[in-house]
């Protein structure tokens, strides 16, 4: 019998894919059964080798810069071979006779299955499955609709290109300027544009200079009208008595009938930024709450940047609309006529539609998820509601009002129809913390006023700061992520801005993890490393325009537009330019990513600091011997550590109070003082002094 060969992303999509096309029988590393064999990658099986496969560079040295692989190698990750062994040999059996690839639906879930299948030496014919939603219907008509796989080759060698470049320019650019700068500088193509964005803003936030302005307000009880702002206090001042008691004229009178149109449903980054500014959740933490609920069917494909539905999707959309206004709390009541013309838009849809529960979700009992699951399934049903629900339809009135030769202006807004809002104040209603709303805006109606008329003011002046540039939250950056270098692309480029919805949030968590970037509750902030990479980097590095470039050129080549082979060259020549304009740098700046020293105390010999190394503690004056070791026999003799606690009180009180003292002797363990003892010698002694004890005192 023969057999066509499913292979997956994830063990748990490859069970989800087999209970639909009843491969039920489990095996080694695979299910089998219909017909079918069944299995799955676990992620990346394989990527490209490191530098040390093309040659001898164990070691960073200049002069082996740079480095162009001729042939590019792939490796198989170490813990994952035994899987791999599984799908190579289920490719070559004989009763197979056609692969199916079935990893994620996009650029990285086909690089990850072309690399395994290259890398098993497999030359049978493949098929595309291409999904967004692991539900029954989805997965039955994605097998009906099975593409040839080479259709998907632009999208390869899309991956492939990006892959190359990553390497190239990481690998490169990291060893030129960890080696210039003797210290390990991570640099990525991505990332480092993103480190300059959290920069800059930390230098317009540190050089912000507070400027007092001042406003006049007029008003009756009933309203109340600025003027413009006043850099001059006694400017303002003169105009407050000028206008207080007096009579202002309306002048003008504007209304106007607005609309605002529901938001659009969900891609990730527009999903990563909310949930971080409602829930505080990391982007990455809302990827993998977000990849789990798609793994279990409640939601569509995360991994995209579209905020449409396709047309043929009208059906679908009513079904899971109407069966959540059944089920979710915040919207039993609310009177609402779906509209989905403003949700359905094939044309801006591209590998994949915006994220949207599923059917099966409808039915699920929410309460039975995870709480940070859960608090994504119904942000997202909220949205597909709030979608689809009517404008908001208000009046806005302007009053323009002139008192002391100088235009006041008093705004007033009155709802005629609250429309989508109506649902959103509901969901935010059931959040346990109200986070700020950085769209509200008082709505109260200006009183009725015909232009010409008089009215009798009181005056008051208010005195305000500028205020400084936020700091990033992961909400903010990842907009401006999103927008950057977005000028300088023409306005059909399909992607814009640094990495992609797929991307941002493993860019984040390298920034940290590298410790460029430090996270104080919801802010991004760059620390003094990460300061001095961008200072120290060029701007071919640090710009987000040529990033930005780069990632619609990619999108052009998936698309089958541009040369591969073109992009790479550009990416060599750029590796090599580095190379050879950054030969060496000024020996003081080389110091720049020393590690900062922490003094502990004052040397009790000399005066000098006290620094804490990686086995004592030492006086930083070369010609003073004085050293606290903290392997000293002293110490461990009573099992304690000399810490840097222990030790900076010893340096400024010549003593550290010390419990659980083990005494040799008896075995117990006992309470005392450590006195220093230094008497100037090669090592420093020490003293023990223990605790006196009250005697009680005699019974008269």
């Amino acid at each position: 019998m023969q057999h066509k060969l499913v292979i997956a992303e994830k063990p748990s999509v490859a069970m989800a894919i087999a209970a639909v096309i009843g491969a039920g029988e489990r095996k080694d590393g695979y299910m089998e059964g219909g017909g079918y064999l069944v299995s799955w990658c676990v992620g990346h099986l394989a990527g490209l080798a490191d530098a040390t496969h093309y040659g001898d560079y164990k070691k960073w040295r200049y002069e082996d810069l740079p480095i162009l692989p001729q042939t590019w190698e792939t490796v198989i990750s170490p813990d994952k071979e035994e899987q791999f062994e599984t799908l190579k040999n289920l490719m070559h059996r004989k009763d197979v006779e056609t692969l199916i690839c079935a990893t994620d639906a996009g650029r990285e879930g086909e690089l990850i299955f072309r690399f395994v299948y290259e890398k098993a030496g497999c030359k049978k014919p493949f098929y595309r499955l291409w999904i967004s939603s692991m539900e029954e219907s989805a997965i039955k008509k994605g097998f009906d609709d099975l593409r040839d796989g080479h259709d998907y080759d632009p999208l390869y060698h899309s991956a492939l290109c990006r892959a190359k470049a990553d390497w190239l320019i990481g690998i490169n650019a990291t060893r030129l300027f960890s080696v210039l700068y003797n210290h390990t500088l991570n640099v990525g193509r991505v990332q480092t544009p993103t480190l300059s964005l959290l920069v800059e803003r930390d230098s317009a936030i540190q050089n912000f200079q507070k400027k007092k302005y001042y406003v006049v307000h007029i008003g009756n009880g009933t309203f109340e009208a600025a003027s413009p702002p006043y850099t001059e206090k006694d400017e303002a001042e003169k105009l407050r008595k000028d206008c207080d008691g007096k009579a202002a004229v309306c002048t003008l009178l504007v209304r106007e009938e607005k609309t605002e149109n529901p938001p659009r449903l969900y891609d990730l980054t527009t999903l990563q930024r909310e949930v971080n500014r409602l829930y505080g959740y990391t982007a990455k933490q809302t990827l993998d709450y977000t990849q789990s609920l798609y793994e279990k069917k409640l939601c569509t494909y995360p991994r995209t940047d579209s905020q449409y539905l396709t047309n043929d999707m009208l059906p679908t959309a009513e079904t899971i609309v109407s069966g959540l206004f059944g089920t979710l709390d915040f919207a039993k009541d609310a009177r609402l006529s779906p509209d989905y013309s403003r949700i359905l838009n094939s044309k801006k849809v591209t590998d994949h539609h915006a994220i949207i529960p599923t059917a099966e979700a409808v039915k699920t009992d929410k309460s039975s998820l995870p709480e940070s699951e859960r608090n994504i399934l119904l942000l997202l049903s909220m949205k597909l509601l709030s979608a689809t629900a009517q404008p908001r339809r208000y009046e806005a009135v302007t009053a323009s009002l002139s008192c002391g030769g100088v235009t006041f202006t008093a705004k007033g807004k009155t709802v005629k129809c609250e429309g989508f809002k109506e649902l959103e104040r509901r969901f935010r209603a059931t959040l346990k913390t109200k986070p700020e709303d950085g769209n509200a805006t008082k709505e109260t109606p200006l009183p009725e006023l015909t232009e010409g008329q008089e009215i009798t003011v009181k005056a008051a002046m208010t005195e305000h700061d500028t205020t400084p540039p936020k700091a990033y939250t992961e909400d903010t950056l990842l907009s401006a992520m999103e927008r950057a270098g977005s000028r300088d692309i023409s306005e059909d480029a399909e992607r814009k801005g640094l990495g992609t919805p797929a991307t941002r949030a493993a860019v984040l968590e390298k920034l940290v993890q590298a410790g460029f970037v430090e996270r104080k509750k919801k802010q991004l902030i760059p620390t003094k490393g990460g300061k001095n990479l961008v200072a120290v980097l060029p701007d071919t590095l640090t710009s987000p325009k040529l990033t930005a470039e780069w990632e619609n050129a990619l999108t052009e080549i998936a698309k089958g537009n541009a040369d591969p082979d073109s992009f790479m060259r550009g990416i060599e020549a750029m590796a090599a330019g580095l190379v050879k304009e950054y030969a060496a740098v000024p020996e003081e700046k080389k110091k720049l990513f020393a590690p900062e020293k922490k003094e502990i105390g004052k040397c009790p010999r000399c005066g000098s600091p006290v620094y804490e190394g990686k086995k004592n503690f030492y006086c930083d004056n070369r010609d003073c011997q004085f050293s606290m070791w903290k392997n000293d026999r002293f110490f461990t003799g009573k099992k304690k550590e000399l810490t840097a606690t222990v030790a900076a009180a010893l340096l400024s009180k010549g003593r550290a109070a010390m419990k659980g003292l083990y005494s040799e002797k008896t075995g117990k363990t006992y309470d005392a003082d450590v006195l220093l003892a230094d008497t100037g010698g090669k090592y420093v002694n020490y003293k023990i002094e223990l605790k006196k004890t009250k005697k009680p005192k005699p019974k008269k």
